[in-house]
């Protein structure tokens, strides 16, 4: 089964490839998923996405958590995982490291 465009507006865009039926009687339907897909294969195009967020982006935000403080990045939840750039060089050592990256202090990654 086809994928169709989420775009709100795709089926008023007027391009050949959105046109369908018989002659004189032509209609403009909205485009299926195809090669190019935009925002994780839901839109045709990226004017179709922008479409979607300017109708449903403020609902969205609102249902799944809109933030009212900011976050906020210190020494203590500041790890995050990183590629090791030592692993160019050497084999032995870890492909991947753990970073502070508020301090810049390092560890290994514990694969506990």
């Amino acid at each position: 089964m086809s994928k169709l465009c989420q775009g709100p507006d795709c089926h008023t865009y007027d391009t050949t490839d959105r046109k369908r039926g018989p002659k004189g009687n032509k209609r403009n339907q909205t485009r299926t998923i195809g090669t190019y897909s935009y925002g994780n294969g839901n839109f045709c195009t990226l004017q179709c996405q922008s479409d979607w967020w300017t109708l449903h982006g403020p609902q969205a935000v609102d249902h799944f958590g809109r933030l009212f403080q900011p976050k906020i990045l210190t020494a203590e939840n500041g790890w995050r995982q990183v590629y090791n750039q030592e692993h160019w060089h050497n084999n032995n050592a870890p492909r991947y490291i753990e970073r502070n990256m508020i301090t810049k202090e390092e560890r290994p990654v514990d694969n506990a």
